[in-house]
């Protein structure tokens, strides 16, 4: 049971850390990345589809995303989903190839940017207190059971805190290297 609730809570920290790695990829950096496209869905025929289900995305120069929709007819719908994102990139296309160009980042967009990552760390640090929290309370719950010791409860929930830690840990590194990511000019 103790380690059942050990390695639920280790599965969940890690996904936890996972989820926060998708967003800051998604976050504009400066430099060109087909991970920029992940959230952008474009309707296909009537269904939302992601942009990589529909296209091939290279990307050729630095600051360049290349995409190339396998069906041509859908190389309209991906213009207007990418116009209508967030991401505030305009599309060029010759027909049959869309171009992204990454235009170089002022420094309070930067700025912007970094904060922005720092509050999806703070949210990913919390989402691993909250997996911590809910896998002191399973085992405080099997104790009141009698199913486990004291001496077990307290051994395990100190695993759980250097696991906690361990993973903490993680989104600081995360979060380090997409903050030299964002400022590197």
């Amino acid at each position: 049971m103790v380690q059942e609730v050990f390695d639920s809570a280790e599965d969940r920290m890690d996904k936890a850390v996972a989820a926060l790695k998708r967003d800051l990829a998604s976050l504009r950096a400066g430099r060109a990345t087909p991970a920029l496209l992940d959230r952008i869905t474009v309707d296909y025929y009537g269904v939302s589809t992601p942009i990589n289900q529909l296209a091939n995305i290279s990307v050729p120069e630095p600051r360049l995303l290349l995409i190339q929709p396998w069906d041509k007819k859908a190389v309209s719908e991906v213009e207007r989903a990418i116009m209508k994102s967030d991401l505030g990139l305009t599309p060029m296309s010759d027909g049959s190839v869309i171009r992204l160009s990454i235009p170089q980042l002022t420094e309070e967009r930067r700025k912007d940017l970094v904060k922005m990552s720092k509050k999806k760390a703070e949210e990913g640090r919390v989402a691993i207190r909250n997996i911590r929290r809910d896998a002191n309370d399973e085992l405080k719950r099997t104790e009141k059971k009698g199913e486990i010791t004291e001496d077990e409860l307290h051994k395990t929930q100190d695993d759980i805190q250097k696991l906690t830690d361990k993973y903490i840990e993680e989104v600081e590194k995360v979060l380090t290297v997409k903050e030299a990511d964002i400022m590197e000019v």
